[in-house]
């Protein structure tokens, strides 16, 4: 081992002034420095868990109400599937008065028709109630003058003709007009 040398004079003065044992002073910037790190690391690593645990309750929320919204959805498409049933539309159908039509008429882009336009007939179990029904305030009567209607000739019947031509015009049927009011919808 090595003997350090003795100082004298002035250096020996100076030496004095100077701690002889491991310096403090620099030592303690290094561990200032490592307990900031330190620290640091741990209140971000407090940070980081506090919004991952955030987030997962916010995860769970959203499932929960993501899982209600299907239920819903589903509830939903069950009632509109009812309510396209073709039972369910017949019998809405029956309760707004209307009737099954008959063969279709169409009309060309020339404005002739083609087929035979006849008006739906009601059958017998769907033809209303002939008994007259209490209205709270009567309506008012309406009379539209009607074209009268030139009796039948004794012509006879023509034997097996033929459909009616594409290019024979159309002529709508005229309407009747009754003093009883009709069925109502409720503005759908």
């Amino acid at each position: 081992m090595s003997k350090k040398p003795e100082l004298r004079g002035r250096a020996a003065r100076l030496a004095r002034l100077l701690p002889s044992g491991p310096s403090q002073a620099a030592r303690t910037p290094f561990v200032l420095l490592v307990v900031l790190l330190l620290g640091g690391g741990l209140i971000t690593l407090l940070i980081l868990n506090s919004s991952l645990n955030e987030g997962s309750f916010q995860l769970s929320e959203l499932k929960k109400e993501t899982t209600e919204l299907t239920d819903q959805e589903q509830e939903l498409q069950r009632d509109v599937d009812a309510y396209a049933a073709p039972d369910a539309l017949q019998r809405r159908a029956r309760e707004l008065g209307m009737v099954p039509g008959g063969d279709p008429a169409f009309l060309n882009p020339d404005g002739t028709v083609r087929g035979v336009p006849e008006a739906a007939e009601q059958s017998s179990a769907l033809r209303p109630d002939p008994r007259p029904q209490e209205v709270a305030s009567p309506a008012p009567s309406v009379s539209i003058p009607v074209a009268p209607t030139a009796p039948p000739s004794p012509t006879p019947p023509p034997q097996a003709s033929p459909a009616p031509s594409a290019t024979a015009p159309y002529a709508p049927p005229t309407p009747t007009l009754s003093a009883t009011p009709g069925p109502t919808t409720s503005g759908r």
